[in-house]
């Protein structure tokens, strides 16, 4: 980004959008490319505050006859030196007619000069007056090498004595994805907490991290202590996890191996598809984020949404190797390559935005996500490329009915020799795994009330008196299991065994 940045700072662009809420940070970079021999041009900073200042004034500088944008803008035409201005803050300003007006005068103006505007904001919102105009680009955030600088001042600061190669290995890593203020302010937390900074205080730095991940409520850390195990049948599935379980290492990328790009499992509701997704976390190693898309999703202000899904895969990508977590895919993006008329083409456009994303990152984030409902789902998820595979999640087989059985009554007793439980598959037929829990906490809720231990024969009773979702929404199920028979793979052993004997 910086290195495009001052290409087009040399090659005379004089419109550039800077997408970033780390104002001081991209402030100094500018300044460095202005400073630099092959350019030397005076930098300017706007403000609706204090209007135009010269960088490097103090803060409080006030220009009053510049503090309207459209004072400003015509404040720089008029000037005949080479510079770069910073409009901070503009996309509020920016939707009226007169301000847009202003800006294509002084891009007219500043052909065959070296002056150039630098919008700044967290926020992108471009009229589309100025889109052939303006070069939109992501301020990055703090790379390693950033972050080792910071972390150096902070321990010349509290005279820590000198850490080990692999202790700063672990503080710098923890506070990837945060911005520079956001680690100075982490590190001197560790520190004021526990009097030192070492490799014991790495969990204070991702724990501070994790606070601050979800105060955008987009983004949120998934905590699971289950394991895999934890999740009854899809041997599959487990099979396929467990093979790629080191694939973000750089023995996979020595041996030539391509970083894996996600996968979509699909099935019925209860099926254990959420918890397989979780429990992968702690299979390969790495931390998983959840994108809540419906929070993406913000009208308060034209560009908000697709600013907020900018945000969060910038951040997940910080951070990566990293699981991006999309619960119930479907109903995310249920009707987004309609004509999104009703939302003013903001849903179109956020999904347009993953699924370009998706294609073309190169960072390692792996897109774990679940979906119910594949008739909802825009048929461009499903192309190949966009997922490495489709698993397909159907009822349980008796088999894994019993083991769904014993993990759950493992979980509430440690004696579970009392129970058949294949009895109780064969009387579950039909029954999903959230159902079988289900059945089970009924059952003890029955007994609990009488004052005694749960036994077979409450389970049974229980299991009798639900009606399950594969007989509520027959056909709903029968539509998901025609479809997935040609077009994805089995998440179990016994049913994909069979479709190769069928091939």
């Amino acid at each position: 980004m910086k290195e495009e940045l001052n290409i087009l700072v040399q090659a005379q662009y004089p419109l550039i959008y800077l997408i970033t809420s780390e104002e001081e940070r991209a402030e100094q970079e500018i300044v460095k490319i202005a400073q630099a021999k092959a350019q030397h041009r005076q930098v300017f900073v706007w403000t609706v505050t204090h209007g135009i200042v010269e960088y490097g004034q103090p803060r409080q500088a006030t220009q009053h006859n510049t503090v309207s944008p459209e004072a400003a803008i015509e404040w720089v035409i008029r000037q005949k030196e080479a510079g770069i201005f910073i409009f901070k803050d503009l996309h509020a300003f920016i939707d009226a007619p007169v301000t847009t007006r202003w800006l294509r005068d002084a891009i007219a103006s500043f052909k065959g000069t070296e002056k150039l505007i630098i919008m700044m904001s967290p926020v992108q919102q471009v009229p589309i007056e100025l889109e052939k105009d303006v070069v939109v680009l992501d301020f990055a955030m703090p790379n390693l090498a950033e972050l080792n600088l910071v972390l150096s001042q902070q321990l010349e600061q509290t005279k820590t004595k000198r850490v080990t190669t692999q202790v700063r290995e672990k503080l710098l890593k923890a506070a990837l994805g945060l911005t520079k203020d956001e680690a100075e302010k982490v590190y001197r937390k560790a520190h004021v907490q526990a009097g030192r900074l070492t490799e014991e205080e790495v969990e204070i730095v991702l724990s501070e991290k994790k606070q601050l991940i979800r105060r955008n409520g987009i983004l949120e850390y998934v905590e699971e202590d289950e394991t895999i195990e934890a999740v009854g049948g899809l041997d599959e599935l487990k099979k396929w996890l467990i093979q790629r379980s080191n694939a973000f290492t750089e023995r996979a990328r020595e041996y030539g191996l391509p970083q894996p790009k996600g996968m979509l499992i699909l099935g019925v509701p209860g099926c254990g598809k959420s918890m397989i997704a979780k429990t992968t976390s702690r299979l390969w190693g790495l931390p998983i984020l959840r994108l809540d898309m419906g929070r993406v999703y913000d009208g308060s202000m034209v560009g908000r949404s697709e600013a907020n899904l900018r945000n969060a895969l910038k951040t997940a990508e910080s951070i990566s190797p990293v699981i991006l977590f999309i619960d119930e895919l479907d109903k995310s993006f249920a009707g987004s390559s309609g004509s999104g008329d009703s939302d003013g083409g903001t849903s179109s456009r956020i999904f347009g935005s993953f699924l370009t994303w998706m294609q073309e990152k190169t960072s390692p984030v792996f897109v774990m996500a679940t979906a119910n409902r594949v008739e909802k789902l825009p048929g461009e998820f499903l192309r190949k490329g966009r997922f490495d595979e489709i698993f397909f999640v159907d009822l349980p087989t008796s088999e894994e009915r019993q083991a769904i059985f014993k993990i759950h009554l493992n979980k509430r007793r440690s004696e579970i020799d009392r129970f058949d439980a294949e009895q109780l598959a064969k009387v579950s037929e039909g029954f999903s795994g959230a159902e079988i829990e289900q059945a089970i906490i009924a059952a003890m809720y029955e007994a609990f009330a009488q004052d005694r231990e749960f036994t077979q024969l409450d389970i049974i009773a229980a299991i009798k008196s639900t009606l399950p979702l594969s007989k509520t929404m027959t056909e709903q199920v029968t539509a998901l299991r025609d479809w997935a028979r040609q077009r994805a793979r089995p998440a179990s052993t016994s049913v994909a065994e069979y479709q190769r004997m069928e091939f």
